[in-house]
């Protein structure tokens, strides 16, 4: 009874075992982008091609340089973008909101006002190492109002890099560098939205069925404007456990650690589809970027299905800034 016993559990470790080590992250291209894949399944893609409208819909919205779908590892997609609400809104994605430069007011964010935006440049780098998979990639912030004619404001090199993780999750690193060539440099004035990294929910996620926390505590009633060092986003889904989420981690290297938030409140757009959350450095104070010199964000990602606990994000934290 004991040898059977025995050999049914070594069983189930090998079987566990070969599994876990089966899912290690590659990475492959296609006409739209850049998938990341946890052994066959494809959990994100980066977009390279420029995103199209639908008909009737201001061609200004359209959009490269930004992560959608994201899914969990059971194929739970958490991401959305071009919702009808916001046009602009792209996955996973960080553009600057009000930038001044030489005196006028320019927008990467809002892209129908044809101030400016964020694309897609080229591919630096893409490695497979170690059971994780890495892209680097260039996008470019354009001045699209410039005086003398459109020009490059901001250079972006990001850089994400995927995972496995313990019980079944999967991490993303997105770390973003920056600088300008810009001769005066560029402010990044104060601002409710705005660069960092932002994050528009699946359109199933609205007031009933999703919930919000962050280090401080708050939830999603009062999370907005407050600073955090992690925030538990999840809710419902079709996974095995009923739930599915993401944690995100901002590293305490970055500008205005712990970082402040922007959460669109309940009630928003009859409470359906509205789930927004922004780690956002310049909501309460300015940040002046001088010409040639490099500043970057380092945040992480834990993609989960299930629930996520508040000690399991505090863990998750230290172990991203150890």
């Amino acid at each position: 009874m004991f040898r059977k016993t025995y050999c049914s559990l070594l069983t189930i470790f090998l079987l566990v075992s070969t599994e876990s080590f089966a899912q290690t992250a590659s990475l492959s291209q296609n006409e739209n982008g850049v998938d990341f894949k946890l052994g066959d399944r494809v959990v994100l893609t980066y977009q390279t091609a420029m995103a199209k409208v639908p008909e009737g819909v201001n061609k200004a919205y359209e959009k490269s340089g930004f992560i959608h779908p994201i899914s969990t590892s059971s194929g739970q997609v958490l991401s959305r973008i071009q919702p009808k609400d916001h046009y602009h809104h792209y996955g996973i994605w960080g553009p600057w909101t009000r930038a001044t430069i030489g005196g006028r007011e320019v927008d990467f964010w809002n892209l129908a006002d044809g101030k400016g935006r964020v694309d897609f440049g080229e591919i630096l780098s893409m490695k497979e190492a170690g059971g994780a998979a890495e892209l680097n990639v260039r996008q470019n912030h354009f001045d699209l109002t410039a005086p003398e004619s459109e020009r490059l404001a901001i250079k972006e090199d990001l850089r994400i890099k995927v995972k496995p993780a313990d019980k079944g999750r999967y991490s993303v690193d997105y770390t973003s560098t920056i600088s300008t060539p810009l001769v005066g440099g560029i402010l990044l004035d104060d601002y409710r939205y705005g660069g960092g990294i932002g994050f528009r929910a699946t359109e199933v996620w609205g007031d009933a069925n999703s919930s919000i926390l962050t280090s401080a505590g708050h939830d999603r009633k009062s999370a907005d404007g407050t600073e955090a060092r992690w925030v538990i986003v999840q809710g419902d889904s079709k996974s095995q456990e009923g739930k599915s989420g993401i944690l995100f981690l901002s590293h305490n290297t970055n500008k205005s650690h712990p970082e402040p938030l922007r959460v669109w409140p309940e009630g928003q757009y009859q409470g359906l589809g509205n789930v927004f959350i922004e780690f956002c450095p310049i909501r309460h104070e300015s940040w002046a970027l001088q010409q040639d010199q490099n500043y970057t964000l380092k945040y992480r990602m834990i993609v989960f299905d299930g629930l996520l606990s508040a000690e399991e994000a505090e863990a998750y934290w230290k172990a991203f800034v150890k």
